[in-house]
This record gives C-alpha cells, structure tokens and sequence, in this order.
C-alpha cells in the first residue's frame, strides 16, 4: 500500500507542472487538474490511513481558500482556474504550511509579473517571429498566467508537507 501511495504522492507535482505549463500555452487551467490534485489526497489519505481530523482539517482549508479565492475570481482579481488550482492544491499542503504555501505563491506571483512586464517593455513583440502563446503574454494589461506562481510556490513547500514527510522518510 505504501507504494502504491508513494507514486499516488506524484499526482501534486506532476498536476502542478501541467497546471502551469498548460497556463502558459493557452491562459487556461481545466477543471480537470484540479479535480485530479483532490482525488489524488484523498486516495493518499486514504492508502496512508491518514487520521480522520487531519483529513477534516484539510478538506476544510482547501473549501476556506477556495471560498476566498473565489471572492477574488468575483472581484476580476484571479483567473477562476489560479482560484481552483490554489484550493485544490491546499488540500496537499495542510494546516502546517498553508500560511507559507500562499507567502510563496504570492512571492513568486510578484516574481512572475515583473518579469512579464519587463518583457512587454524591452522586447518588441512586432519585431520578433513568436508563438501565439508569447504573443499573448505582451498585449498590454493583458492576462498573467498566475497557475505558474501557484504551481512553483506548491512545489517550494510540497517537500516539507506532513504528507510527503510521512511517505518519503
């Protein structure tokens, strides 16, 4: 069971990468994703015996930050798909990191925006032969795909989660 729990562990940075990859191409994180980040804990909860309040616990912060997110998806502040991912992903993190999984998510969001408009500023989109993709990341006040903020700041903390702790060590 517990390696069938181990590689069920993959399903967080595997999702996670996909998540931000598939932003970055199309502006666009499908349900499916985060669909598959909560059916993943739950079968690692599950395969791990994880105790019932932690499992409680961490099913109710994931329905608070998607609560707030959504508040921000309401406010045209966050993309409805960043809303999910960051939910989905905080089912995994739990009660111990989630204040550091959203200081990294915004950290690297702030990182994230910067460089993007430093690339709308100093190349020049109209001279350059690129992608659809690359051509949408310089319309001026155009989308950020936030999902790779979101998905490098669930990275940075996944390896100190109680989780992970208690299939790799």
């Amino acid at each position: 069971m517990a390696s069938l729990a181990s590689i069920l562990l993959m399903t967080f940075p595997v999702a996670m990468a996909f998540a931000a990859a598939n932003d970055l191409f199309t502006m666009k994180i499908p349900n499916k994703i985060s669909l598959a980040l909560v059916g993943g804990f739950i079968a690692v909860a599950l395969l791990t015996r994880m105790p019932l309040e932690t499992f409680g616990t961490n099913l109710a912060i994931g329905f608070a930050i998607l609560g707030v997110t959504f508040t921000l998806f309401s406010l045209n502040l966050l993309g409805g798909g960043d809303a999910k991912l960051i939910a989905a992903g905080s089912v995994w993190i739990g009660a111990n990191h989630i204040v550091e999984y959203l200081v990294f998510v915004a950290i690297f969001g702030g990182v994230l925006s910067l460089v993007i408009l430093g690339y709308r500023n100093w190349f020049p989109a109209e001279k350059l032969a690129l992608p659809g993709w690359a051509m949408r990341l310089h319309l001026p006040k155009g989308p950020i795909p936030y999902g790779i903020a979101i998905a490098a700041g669930g990275l940075a903390i996944f390896p100190a989660t109680d989780i992970f702790l208690s299939l790799v060590v």
